[in-house]
């Protein structure tokens, strides 16, 4: 019999903890362990942590990257923190910029960029722009529940469609399907392409690992809802974690090909910075049969005796015995289901690309 992860308990948020980030030499404060003894007496319990968004006025909002191993150069970000609360994220590290902690303030303090549409307007029409895929989702979930009420993704989007540029959009949420009467008429002219990431099949351990992104059944009847549309949609397995949901991959890959995916992908999970003693805590809270287990392979997946490997391209498929395993499973699974079987690389067009009009456009 399968020895199945039974998480501790039900987590409400992801992290378990909300450190302070040491990495930019910020001004340290340290609680009076004893004061704190006796908190719940002198205050009373806490108040539920509740989810906060603030206003950011960037000066652009396309943001360029060199990375060899990433299959695009710009991305767009209309949210920064998700209150998906994904404790694996490797995002998280980003809210130390702003003085916040990476872990429960990255889901919970949160921004949103309202004037994004108008800033990716005024720099799609600068003169000598190069047109190339647009990623959305990279550093936050575009559709991300705040999404619901400040609809700043689908305002992106718009501008987009106008401009027929391409885009790739990669989410957690099924709340991608309330665009598609953007997604479908973009895809009929190969200008888009959607990837669902799908880490677990099992309720309770999906609850646990993305405690307030949508049910995996959703995810997949996203993909199913796309493909019928006539959006390339492709399945990321995005992470797989050792001893949790590595036993999964198989089953996720032939859910993928059922429900009309493309192609499929995996990453096995990555630990960077300050997201590495927060998915160790995670890990003691909510997996403590097996914590050390899953750091020894996660471990020997990134070089040996380190939490993460930075490199380029090791990064993205991991190393030793253990990585060799999963990407030869991978490899099987995805002929078994005879999905992804021409290996065919994504090409979005750019040729179809015009500048947004601007003012004197309108007179004519």
């Amino acid at each position: 019999m399968v020895d199945q992860p039974r998480p501790k308990s039900r987590a409400i948020r992801g992290a378990t903890r909300n450190d302070e980030s040491r990495r930019f030499n910020l001004p340290q404060t340290e609680a009076d362990g004893d004061w704190l003894d006796e908190r719940a007496l002198i205050d009373g319990e806490p108040p539920p942590l509740r989810t906060t968004v603030t206003v950011e006025r960037p000066k652009t909002i396309i943001s360029r990257n060199s990375s060899p191993d990433l299959p695009f150069d710009r991305s767009i970000n209309p949210y920064r923190g998700c209150e998906h609360g994904c404790i694996y994220c490797f995002a998280r590290p980003t809210h130390a910029y702003h003085d916040l902690s990476p872990g429960l303030d990255f889901e919970t303090k949160l921004f949103a960029k309202p004037d994004a549409a108008a800033l990716l307007r005024a720099e799609l029409g600068k003169r000598g722009y190069a047109c190339q895929p647009i990623a959305m989702g990279t550093n936050t979930d575009p559709y991300q529940p705040i999404e619901r009420d400040w609809r700043i993704t689908r305002s992106v989007i718009e501008v987009l469609a106008e401009c027929d540029h391409p885009l790739i959009i990669t989410t957690k949420s099924d709340r991608v399907l309330r665009d598609l009467d953007l997604l479908a008429p973009m895809a009929a002219k190969e200008l888009v392409a959607v990837a669902i990431s799908v880490t677990s099949l099992r309720p309770r351990i999906a609850m646990t690992i993305e405690p307030r992104a949508p049910h995996p059944e959703r995810r997949l009847a996203a993909v199913r809802k796309l493909a019928d549309s006539g959006v390339p949609v492709y399945v990321n397995i995005a992470p797989v974690i050792p001893a949790i949901t590595d036993d999964e991959v198989e089953a996720i890959v032939a859910r993928a090909a059922g429900a009309g995916a493309r192609g499929v992908s995996f990453i096995p999970v990555r630990l960077p910075w300050e997201v590495a003693p927060l998915f160790r805590a995670w890990l003691d809270e909510h997996f403590p049969d097996r914590a050390g287990k899953v750091m020894s392979i996660i471990q020997s997946m990134r070089g040996g005796n380190r939490d993460n490997d930075p490199g380029f391209f090791t990064r993205m498929r991991g190393q030793g015995p253990w990585g060799d395993l999963l990407r030869t499973r991978f490899m099987i699974a995805r002929r078994r289901f005879d999905i992804d079987r021409n290996h065919e690389k994504l090409r979005l067009r750019t040729d179809l690309f015009r500048p947004p009009r601007g003012p004197q456009g309108e007179l004519f």
